[in-house]
């Protein structure tokens, strides 16, 4: 049987597969029973430390695995299945069928040259000092040809090291490569870890690698003896690797991350089914709460009747962001972001996964119950602090706190807001009510900034501010408005539903964008901290989500002005900032058709550099429905026999002057030159198009790319039919007249895509 490598296992048909949440690789599972050689062993290591955070695991498990997997590998050990895991106090490393030692290997070193190296037969100190480098008498070298003539060759072999000698090299290596955020110093000592190192076990098969980590306070030597629960059993002595987590489970710790995350998702779900619930338990809560707990211990705890009087979103963020528990919502009961109270959506009970001894269950509940009391009365005492203001003062209050350097307060923001809103709903010319809510909600859109509310819970701003608008008899679609007007908070999120939250909200991003470009600074690189691309993306997502025809470019030239004229400090040079906005958004176009798995040169056809700004910008709803028709025609095979016709009409046309905004062959193109009956053929499409390509109606683009295909053998007989014609002919007006025809057909087809983009 072949030795146990990786290459080796996958081609014996066995698996090692990895699972986990989120992608993130948790364990590695042997799956059935393989006949190994005998001789092979498996080797333990586990990092044992203090407390470590709860994303650490997730940063250095494939570390971990990486380094493992590699230098296994250079170091030629064979293995099979490689696993890693974690618990909030130690990194676990295990890998199996490893053989006893090394392969030998042989190696052939070239020497010096023959000439140098043996004199009348006899070695030279050249060959001599040569020999005793590669280990070997002189007698052995041999003399061998080569393209330079001929040399001296010694044939060195390797003997392979133990498998234990080398994993004692290997493994303080794998402990300094790791990487994470905020290291530390502990003590006296000089390493850098997440959290203090306290022990390591390393173990091939039972007995205990030689293996010390230099620079911990106090130094580190591996042996046997791990850590169980911290509640329980301070030492357990390991028998062996391969028990290594029945002796850990026996301690009261369930090591395998993946059984960890079993188990919780298990318990939260039996605990909603009892309640009638759905668990508002997000992914990343989820993934802390598995890095949280060594042995999870689900408990159920009760919300105190009088809390339910506070609005749901406050006890969700207050169990969520703050003590990582789970919010039980109510399955039967409908969903209203503007809920004033918590009694409709949220069941009593919430579930927190603890970390505690099954006999001190009941404890643990009452001192959470405690807990969370404390802080929803802190939520309560904030909510009614807030209600003693009226919101149109906390709108005041603005006024006392900076936005950024240079472009003043928050309520100078909110007056700059109110201008892009007055702006945007003259270009958008919606109901008058719907108008008079966006106008109202801009003007009190973050008075919650300055509530003691938002300040305790940052995540509840525009939520807060829409519930106190309402409590003090705001309409209800105001209140929605301002609620909405911070969506999208990022990539997947929901989008405003009402008219009037969108306007807002799109005022809301231009206005971030059009004050942070004339400050002077843009995103470069990795580095945005304002978020501009993201308000880029936000403000084309909600207009392709209305449906709205909105011509940007206008909206940021009337804007620019606006902007230069009141932040005289800045000196804005008007076209330099509608260039850099424009530009912005138009990148932005480009990456969200992308993200929407749009092929790239169809995205650089309809949105490239090449494609005029004020054309993308007039109506940015434009160049995704043209996209998407690409698409559409690339997936039935239509489109490969039409961008062949128009590239090549394209390519001749850039030999004549025919300015690229002409439509109509009408006075560019005269009959009486024709020559042969294809020029006729071609001018009878060229006018069957023109109609569809001067059209502003929906469906146009549709109707252009079946004339186009339905046309594709007519205008291919213009160049290799049996009445083609020679483009380029001696007569200059006929010349000049074939290159009218082919730049006219290139235009027509431009109002749909640049086909020269387009790859094939």
């Amino acid at each position: 049987m072949d030795p146990p490598t990786v290459a080796n296992r996958e081609r014996q048909g066995l698996s090692c597969g990895w699972h986990g949440l989120a992608g993130i690789p948790l364990s590695i599972h042997r799956v059935g029973v393989h006949p190994w050689p005998a001789g092979v062993s498996t080797f333990l290591l586990e990092i044992g430390t203090e407390e470590l955070p709860a994303d650490f695991a997730r940063l250095a498990l494939p570390q971990l695995e990486a380094l493992a997997r590699r230098d296994l590998l250079e170091q030629r050990l064979g293995f099979g299945a490689l696993a890693v895991t974690s618990t909030p106090r130690r990194l676990v490393l295990t890998v199996e069928a490893l053989p006893e030692a090394q392969p030998d290997r042989r190696e052939e070193r070239k020497g010096p040259p023959a000439a140098q190296a043996l004199r009348d037969g006899v070695p030279t100190d050249a060959a001599i000092g040569f020999a005793r480098r590669c280990g070997v008498e002189p007698s052995a070298l041999e003399v061998r040809d080569t393209p330079k003539g001929p040399f001296v060759f010694a044939e060195v072999l390797e003997r392979g090291q133990s498998t234990a000698a080398v994993l004692a090299g290997l493994v303080p290596s794998w402990v300094e490569s790791l990487q994470g955020r905020r290291f530390m110093r502990w003590g006296a000592g000089e390493r850098r870890f997440s959290r203090p190192i306290r022990w390591l076990v390393a173990l091939l098969d039972s007995a205990v690698l030689p293996v010390a980590l230099e620079g911990c306070d106090p130094p580190i030597q591996a042996d046997r003896h791990s850590r169980g629960h911290r509640l329980g059993t301070a030492h357990v002595p390991i028998t062996s690797a391969s028990s290594y987590r029945q002796d850990l489970a026996a301690a009261g710790v369930v090591v395998d991350r993946q059984e960890r995350s079993r188990l919780i998702q298990s318990a939260v779900q039996d605990a909603a089914a009892e309640h009638t619930a759905t668990p508002d338990l997000p992914e990343a809560l989820f993934e802390e709460l598995v890095d949280l707990v060594e042995a999870p211990l689900p408990l159920q705890g009760t919300i105190a009747d009088r809390y339910l009087d506070l609005p749901p979103e406050v006890l969700s963020t207050v169990m969520r962001s703050h003590q990582r528990y789970v919010p039980l919502l109510d399955r039967d009961a409908p969903h209203d972001p503007l809920a004033l109270d918590a009694r409709a959506a949220l069941r009593p009970q919430f579930l927190c996964i603890g970390n505690g001894l099954p006999a001190a269950s009941a404890t643990v509940r009452r001192g959470n119950e405690r807990v969370l009391k404390a802080r929803l009365a802190d939520a309560e005492f904030f909510l009614q602090a807030d209600r003693s203001v009226a919101s149109i003062d906390r709108r005041d209050q603005l006024a006392r706190v900076t936005f950024a350097a240079g472009l003043g307060s928050l309520r100078d923001r909110v007056e700059r807001l109110e201008w892009c809103t007055d702006v945007l709903l003259d270009q958008l010319a919606l109901p008058a009510t719907d108008a008079a809510h966006a106008r109202r909600a801009a003007h009190l859109c973050k008075h919650d900034l300055v509530s003691q509310m938002v300040g305790e819970f940052p995540e509840l701003q525009g939520v807060m501010g829409a519930k106190y608008l309402l409590a003090e008899g705001e309409p209800r679609p105001v209140a929605l408005a301002v609620l909405e007007h911070y969506l999208p908070r990022g990539a997947g999120d929901a989008l405003p539903a009402s008219s009037a939250g969108a306007v807002v909200a799109l005022a809301e991003r231009l206005e971030l964008l059009l004050s942070i470009f004339a400050k002077g600074e843009r995103p470069s690189g990795s580095s945005d901290p304002y978020a501009l691309r993201r308000a880029g993306n936000g403000v084309l997502q909600i207009l392709w989500a209305q449906h709205w025809q909105l011509d940007l470019l206008a909206f940021l030239e009337r804007a620019c002005i606006h902007w230069a004229e009141s932040l005289p400090q800045f000196a804005v040079e008007t076209s330099a900032l509608l260039a850099d906005l424009s530009e912005l958004l138009r990148q932005r176009l480009v990456s969200l058709l992308e993200e929407q798995g749009v092929a790239a040169d169809l995205v650089q056809a309809v949105a490239g550099e090449g494609v005029p700004l004020a054309r993308l910008l007039s109506d940015p709803a434009d160049a995704r429905e043209r996209a998407a028709l690409l698409v559409h025609l690339r997936q039935e095979g239509r489109l490969a026999e039409v961008q062949a016709v128009v590239t090549r009409a394209a390519r001749l046309a850039e030999k004549g002057e025919l300015a690229l905004d002409v439509l109509d062959p009408s006075g560019h193109v005269d009959p009486a030159l024709f020559e042969k009956a294809s020029e006729r053929a071609m001018l009878a499409v060229l006018e069957t198009l023109k109609p569809i390509a001067t059209a502003q109606v929906s469906g146009r683009y549709a109707r252009l790319a079946e004339a186009l295909a339905s046309s594709a053998d007519t205008l291919a007989a213009f160049f290799d039919g049996a009445e083609s014609v020679m483009v380029m002919a001696e007569d200059p007006d006929v010349r000049r007249n074939r290159l009218n025809l082919l730049a006219v057909l290139r235009n027509q087809a431009g109002v749909l895509a640049d086909f020269s983009r387009l790859n094939g």
